[in-house]
């Protein structure tokens, strides 16, 4: 952040003479002198007097010396700074929020994690659930996004991001308010009969693949209306419009007000985890890991 011959100046002013300078700085005597020669025809003023008994400085050489002390005392701390700063940032983990995919459940669960000591630091970043907001986001998983939580099914992520599976989230049933069955409190399969249920198309997700299998071949009675492979609030709003049923999660109870969320006799569950780049920062990778270990204790816990 300064040129070499300032430094070799004010070495030149704190030994007092050119072979002392040179001895201290690991060059030759002349490698000095022409650096000092190099130094006053920038600055266009003599700031060394040569005599035999050593050297000393000019009123102007005094002046620069001063100055330049402090310009590399104030170097260096801006360096420093910098430093602290990139390392700092090296742990910071950007995490991804939207309506649909929010990052409460992680944020939740690092805080019972982090008890102030770990070197971590989160940053929330909003993101936009529609299909070319979340495709923006996989695609750059690691720039400004470093990771977020949301059901994981898709066969597509496992295969081109990393996932860290922090459980298996019930499937459940989406009922308009103003729809018959709004009242009940929990849903079976006879309920259905009749009824037209919207659910993510077949292909992407092997959970709902197996449900689409189940109702068409023990069900046939219900009829399916196909749902992009992930849903956005637009279908929540279609569903209350068409007084449609639809397959939903906990998490997204309270998405739509005019939407109930209730609970149905089915197995089917849907895994739910943390989504980051197949090749991660080592703070991304640390974060995971460090969540990674904390589950593990608690679970070798739970179990003794």
């Amino acid at each position: 952040m300064y040129n070499r011959e300032l430094i070799t100046f004010i070495t030149v002013a704190d030994q007092g003479s050119f072979l002392k300078a040179a001895q201290e700085l690991y060059i030759t005597p002349a490698s000095v002198m022409n650096q000092m020669n190099k130094l006053e025809r920038i600055i266009g003023a003599k700031l060394i007097e040569r005599t035999n008994q050593g050297t000393h400085l000019t009123a102007a050489g005094r002046s620069i010396y001063q100055d330049a002390k402090q310009m590399i005392e104030f170097a260096d701390e801006a360096i420093k700074k910098a430093r602290r700063l990139a390392a700092s940032e090296q742990n910071i983990i950007r995490i991804g929020t939207s309506i649909l995919r929010p990052c409460k459940r992680l944020i939740d669960l690092w805080s019972e994690i982090d008890d102030g000591s770990l070197s971590f630091q989160i940053r929330i970043v909003p993101f936009d659930d529609s299909p070319a907001g979340l495709e923006s986001v996989l695609s750059a998983l690691g720039n400004q996004i470093d990771c977020f939580v949301a059901p994981c099914d898709s066969i597509e992520w496992r295969t081109q991001h990393s996932i860290f599976y922090l459980d298996k989230l019930p499937c459940r049933i989406a009922v308009p308010r103003k729809h018959h069955l709004s009242k009940k409190k929990h849903i079976y399969w006879s309920d259905l009969d009749g009824e037209t249920f919207m659910m993510i198309r077949r292909g992407d997700s092997t959970v709902m693949n197996q449900l689409r299998d189940d109702i068409l071949q023990n069900h046939p009675q219900i009829k399916i209306v196909d749902a992009p492979n992930f849903y956005d609030t637009s279908i929540f709003n279609e569903c209350e419009q068409m007084n449609y049923l639809m397959e939903t999660l906990d998490i997204w109870t309270d998405i739509h007000p005019s939407l109930v969320t209730l609970p149905m006799e089915w197995k089917y569950e849907i895994p739910y985890g943390i989504i980051y780049a197949k090749t991660p920062s080592k703070a991304v990778e640390g974060f995971i890991n460090t969540i990674q270990s904390n589950l593990s204790v608690r679970n070798a816990t739970k179990c003794r």
